[in-house]
């Protein structure tokens, strides 16, 4: 049971790195720091969009209108953080 925790815990940890990545690539797109007709960039790119917006897409529409601002990666990383905090401080115990 121990080893099904961990991996769970591997899996948010990563997917928190994804979605910092997805942010930061974001910012390197708008900013036109990153050549956006390079086809390795555009396929990170995608990869990302792919892997976080499913999750992103639910909560940018409960929130209200930021005008350029878009907090949803800040939301969906506190819950991530929670989801973290409550399987090692609640549930873990409770099998261990």
């Amino acid at each position: 049971m121990i080893a099904l925790f961990q991996t769970i815990d591997l899996a948010l940890q990563l997917y928190t790195w994804i979605l910092i990545a997805s942010a930061i690539f974001s910012w390197l797109y708008a900013f036109n720091v990153i050549n956006s007709s390079n086809q390795f960039v555009n396929q990170v790119g995608t990869f990302l969009y792919n892997v976080t917006e499913p999750l992103l897409r639910p909560i940018r529409r409960l929130l209200p209108n930021l005008g350029g601002i878009d907090i949803s990666p800040i939301i969906l990383l506190l819950v991530i953080f929670f989801l973290r905090s409550f399987l090692w401080t609640t549930i873990y115990p409770l099998v261990a």
